[in-house]
């Protein structure tokens, strides 16, 4: 006869689940039965062990982790047993059994009845003795890290290789923790049980055993865990924009004392969906503090993708969050415009002048300023590039003209440009020292016909006025000095009847050494033959 184990795994869950549910008569399965009674065994280090596992179903082992791993000395076999071969056994066999095996062995069914809240099955714990290793987990050099909470169940897992092993615990340096059955409780398959830990068990914890003479200890330290939360940050603060179709990364990031774990989650637009992919790390190379690393990743994002992402991490009561919003665009796009009027003004001799435009654009895109049809970066070392502004320093007349700004997105095959024409104000200057070209006021001859001068540049073109100072008389002198501040002054012009007749006044425009000038303002004028007159003249753009 082919039995169920020949056929395979499939077969045998059928078979199992047929049992289990019991259609014609509903009776309840007994518990699967193993081959070595009670709850606990005791062996030797380098013996095999054999044990087998008797049921009404097909089942499965579940081993210590150091077993599972063992690929050459374990093995398993499968067969029908039982009258007519109905119950299905399990032998399971470990060579040279070691003492890091000693743990729980148990076997339960693959499937148990609906009505039933706990698999049904068999264990047994098995300690494998080596009197050279009393303890399963030594850590005799550098102590093994216990994380503990003050009011809690703290256990120190000295666990041993054989029960009648006997063991103490002490705290450094000289402190004794003696078990009193309540409080302290020593269980020979998971160590020192302290049922109410308090802060007087952090530290640095010994469990010794003294086997044939020799003393052996394994070392533990006790770490108080914290609900500290100091700082939690997301990768990207700002609104992330991405394109549809692109790979959308998040990383969150939280930063705790060392003795803190903390938990992460997200929540985000189609997280119902399960849209987004989580991966958690930690780094504890920082001596000084924990830092928990969440990356939330979502490939080729969709529009349904846009919305608020929050980062939420929690430490028992402590809890802080951080979030950012992310924009999906269907394809990228540039806008731009003038942030206040096509033409702009400034003054020559300003420090820095900034001249800016309104832009959209995503992703972000190439931006080249030009002045006059050139490249800003071939006219002078004083123009700088900010983002989508040009900085000009010191600025002088030379700046004015027009500055154009081209936007590319070369990948996209997107370009925009805008042009703008910037006036560059130069304050009016006076190019004669006086109105005269001798040092001093000059001397003219009563009646006879002078003309004055002026030549001045500004922009915008500058107004030229001519102003007469009239000087006291002095009989005794052919001249006088200039007049004080506190004197009047007149306007001339030629229709005036104050002062000396003006003949004409004209104004002319010219370009004298490149620029524009406006030389020379002339004034002509009359002096009276009948009289002494002391006059000082004075012009002003």
């Amino acid at each position: 006869m082919v039995s169920c184990w020949d056929t395979g795994v499939l077969l045998c869950a059928l078979l199992s689940c047929l049992l289990l549910t019991g259609s014609s008569s509903g009776s309840k399965l007994k518990d699967p039965e193993l081959s070595l009674k009670g709850t606990q065994h005791v062996m030797q280090a380098g013996q095999t062990l054999r044990l087998q596992c008797r049921g009404e179903a097909a089942h499965k082992w579940s081993l210590p982790e150091t077993v599972s791993k063992e690929s050459e000395r374990l093995s398993i076999t499968k067969s029908a047993c039982g009258r007519n071969g109905k119950q299905f056994c399990s032998t399971l066999t470990l060579n040279t059994a070691q003492a890091n095996h000693t743990g729980f062995y148990s076997c339960k069914y693959l499937a148990v009845p609906t009505s039933k809240k706990k698999e049904t099955e068999s264990a047994i714990y098995i300690f494998i003795s080596d009197t050279g290793r009393p303890f399963i987990e030594m850590y005799s050099e550098i102590p093994e890290i216990i994380h503990m909470t003050e009011g809690r169940e703290l256990v120190i897992p000295c666990r041993v290789t054989s029960p009648n092993i006997t063991v103490t615990l002490k705290k450094f340096p000289l402190e004794t923790l003696i078990p009193d059955g309540k409080r302290i409780i020593w269980d020979s398959r998971k160590g020192f049980i302290i049922s109410n830990a308090t802060y007087k068990e952090i530290g640095l914890l010994t469990c010794e055993a003294t086997v044939n003479g020799h003393l052996y200890k394994t070392n533990y330290l006790t770490h108080r865990q914290t609900n500290t939360i100091i700082d939690v940050q997301i990768s990207t603060p700002r609104p992330v924009k991405l394109l549809r179709g692109h790979t959308l990364v998040l990383n969150c990031t939280a930063t705790t004392p060392l003795n803190t774990r903390v938990q992460m989650t997200w929540s985000y637009p189609d997280e119902k969906n399960k849209r987004a992919s989580v991966r958690q790390r930690i780094d504890q190379s920082n001596s000084h503090a924990n830092i928990f690393y969440s990356v939330l990743t979502i490939d080729k994002v969709q529009n349904k993708d846009k919305g608020l992402y929050t980062c939420r991490v929690r430490s028992g009561p402590s809890f802080k969050s951080v979030n950012t919003s992310v924009h999906i665009y269907d394809k990228a796009f540039i806008t731009v415009k003038h942030r206040k009027q096509r033409v702009l003004e400034t003054v020559a001799g300003k420090r820095s002048y900034r001249l800016s435009m309104k832009v959209k654009a995503f992703p972000s895109p190439e931006v080249v300023w030009l002045k006059d049809g050139l490249p800003t970066t071939e006219k002078s070392a004083r123009y700088l590039t900010r983002g989508y502004s040009l900085i000009i320093k010191d600025v002088t007349e030379e700046d004015a003209g027009n500055y154009t700004i081209l936007l590319s997105i070369k990948q996209s095959d997107v370009f925009k440009n805008l042009t703008a024409t910037l006036i560059v104000n130069v304050q009016p200057q006076i190019y004669e020292k006086a109105v005269s070209s001798f040092p001093d006021p000059a001397l003219y001859p009563l009646g006879s016909r002078q003309i004055l001068t002026c030549t001045a540049y500004g922009i915008p073109q500058p107004t030229i006025k001519w102003f007469w100072h009239p000087c006291n008389h002095n009989h005794s002198e052919a001249r006088c000095d200039f007049c004080s501040n506190n004197e009047d002054s007149f306007i001339l012009d030629p229709d005036s009847n104050t002062g000396n007749r003006i003949d004409s006044i004209t104004q002319r425009m010219a370009i004298i050494e490149g620029k524009n000038k406006l030389p020379p303002a002339n004034s002509s004028f009359m002096l009276p033959p009948t009289s002494f007159s002391s006059n000082y003249f004075h012009f002003l753009p």
